[in-house]
């Protein structure tokens, strides 16, 4: 079959705040399954969680300054502009519209596969798009059977699998982890500690008090 166009890669979370894990996973995973470029896209309304306390604009704002002229990454906020519940669906459906035959790849935490048979219209999802789940060292995956039903007979071994056609198919991939979680940020923020070394400097100086209170006192794991 003839190669379509690059991938786009596609990777959404809250950045509660955005980190060197994020940034560092996005761009090794550009590299290593040639992805024309990444959408980091921030949550406006996380449906299966709470929203963080820090708006989705400072987020997004977050998410510019980390990425600054790093070329492939891009900062989307087209759940920013979407009324209603932030599902990944109407996300990969909005930028189908824009790209009708280009590849798509999902890039998920392999921890998200213990969640992913609850996500609104999660079957349709790879109708969309490829899944890529990313070991990450934080929780094991525990596919639930009706995930496991569903992809069996759609694995790809190579990268190159995923630019023969636009979606449907799935690959796990292992990249160096950074053990760096939004959660161990906030706590260091909130014990007054430096964050250095764990979030972009473009970052850290765009925080305003108000921005590290809100970080402080969001208490939420899931807001990783």
């Amino acid at each position: 079959m003839a190669a379509l166009n690059a991938p786009l890669g596609i990777f959404g979370g809250t950045f509660t705040p955005i980190h060197n894990g994020h940034l560092r996973l996005a761009l090794e995973l550009r590299e290593r399954l040639a992805l024309s470029a990444v959408h980091l896209i921030p949550s406006s309304r996380p449906p299966h969680r709470d929203s963080p306390q820090v708006s989705p604009q400072r987020r997004f704002d977050w998410v510019r300054l980390a990425i600054g002229t790093e070329d492939g990454l891009i900062a989307d906020d087209r759940e920013l502009r979407r009324q209603g519940p932030s599902y990944t669906y109407d996300t990969l459906a909005s930028l189908r519209q824009e790209h009708p035959d280009r590849p798509f790849v999902l890039l998920l935490g392999d921890d998200v596969a213990n969640q992913f048979h609850a996500w609104h219209r999660w079957r349709e999802i790879t109708d969309l798009a490829h899944l890529v789940f990313v070991e990450r060292p934080f929780e094991p995956p525990a596919p639930a059977p009706e995930l496991v039903a569903h992809l069996r007979g759609r694995r790809a071994h190579e990268a190159s699998e995923l630019h023969a056609r636009p979606h449907g198919l799935w690959m796990s991939a292992h990249i160096p982890p950074l053990s760096i979680s939004s959660t161990r940020i906030r706590r260091l923020l909130k014990a007054g500690r430096s964050v250095r070394g764990l979030v972009p400097e473009a970052v850290i100086s765009s925080f305003t008090p108000e921005d590290i209170s809100l970080l402080s006192h969001d208490e939420d794991p899931a807001n990783d």
